[in-house]
């Protein structure tokens, strides 16, 4: 009998969502542009780094620099100065992002050993300042390595191999795009939930249902099986997308991916049904959810590195259960990493998950 009524309310919920204007675009349309757009547009790469050369040796080596940082993809030798002040005007009317000076006699300094280069960075844009000048003292050095290997010099000091492990040509897309499904299950799962339940409340709706027999533990779970399946979609929908788009492809087990979208479904949606109970109008839902999923997206290490944080924040970033489905995701992606490795992830989650949905049980009321 049960399961005769979960599936007469289930088959209720599909025909309100096809009928309703707004999610099924949510539903359908979002997860693409979402894999499609922000890959593109949100891409921490530091490229078109603009250089003011002051080139004071003017020899065979000094052009060749200059040549090689023309060629390069990520350098733009935006002036070639014979003074150091003229090239620090490119910097203050922000021309310039890095001023490279090579210095007189550097082609025999560089034969003999004693040589030296200055790279300064414009620290009002310090990411770019600060990559742009490792790519800026990168490019010189191979090329005065290239130089002295074919003239013949004796390079002093061992050759350094550099080897990117994980994500050999350090491309940020790789890096976001098993995050951008965290972004979508937190929509899909927590937000829309919420409004379902609290829509239901200022229409009136959700009164008639409290006055029959139908416990609170069936009508819940009709009101979120769909948008677990929908997850489920969203998340194989994005999966499809960053292989067909971007040509990546997880490295480890696909169905581990599966196993923590189910459960991260389950931390949302507890979460959202949570909020709902609280919230009187679907107005003051959209406050407090929108509250949340800002604090998840910017404490969860999804754009900043957890890393990178300060040391009290970094605790705080254990209560943020996105933190642990994103760990998840690039685990899975970029390394290959395998469901036993990850049990401290999954236990989190499962913790999440039974926090979320006993607070959920407890503040759901039939009669007021």
């Amino acid at each position: 009998m049960k399961l005769k009524i979960l599936m007469a309310l289930l088959r209720k919920e599909v025909i309100l969502m096809r009928r309703n204007p707004i999610i099924p675009k949510i539903i359908f349309v979002m997860p693409l542009m979402v894999m499609l757009v922000i890959p593109l547009v949100a891409n921490l790469d530091v490229k078109n780094v603009e250089v003011t050369v002051v080139d004071n040796d003017r020899t065979p080596l000094s052009r060749r620099i200059i040549a090689d940082m023309e060629a390069s993809d990520f350098l733009r030798v935006r002036d070639i100065c014979s003074t150091h002040d003229r090239a620090m005007i490119t910097v203050e009317k922000g021309d310039a992002d890095v001023v490279l000076t090579i210095p007189d006699d550097f082609m025999k300094e560089v034969a003999s050993h004693t040589s030296r280069i200055d790279v300064e960075a414009n620290g009002v844009n310090a990411t770019k300042g600060m990559l742009g000048s490792q790519y800026v003292a990168q490019s010189v050095m191979h090329t005065v390595s290239r130089w002295m290997e074919e003239n013949g010099v004796r390079m002093s000091g061992e050759d350094i191999s550099v080897i990117n492990r994980y994500n050999p040509t350090l491309d940020f897309r790789n890096y976001m795009i098993p995050a951008l499904m965290v972004v979508l299950l937190i929509i899909i799962c927590g937000f829309l939930p919420a409004l379902n339940l609290v829509g239901e409340k200022e229409t009136g709706t959700i009164e008639a249902m409290n006055v029959t027999p139908v416990s609170r533990l069936i009508f819940v779970l009709s009101k979120l099986i769909p948008f677990w399946i929908i997850g489920i979609i969203v998340v194989t929908v994005g999966i499809t997308v960053g292989w067909a788009v971007y040509g990546l492809v997880p490295q480890g087990n696909i169905l581990t991916i599966y196993l923590a979208t189910i459960l991260f479904s389950f931390v949302m949606s507890g979460f959202g049904v949570a909020i709902a109970n609280r919230s009187s109008t679907m107005l003051q839902s959209i406050f407090v959810m929108f509250a949340f999923i800002m604090i998840f997206q910017l404490m969860s290490g999804l754009f900043t590195p957890i890393g990178s944080m300060p040391r009290w924040a970094q605790y705080l970033t254990y209560a943020i259960p996105p933190r642990y489905f994103i760990e998840i995701m690039r685990s899975v992606y970029l390394k290959g990493t395998l469901l036993g490795e990850l049990f401290p992830q999954f236990l989190a989650l499962l913790g999440f998950a039974a926090a979320f949905f006993s607070v959920a049980a407890l503040t759901y009321r039939k009669q007021s």
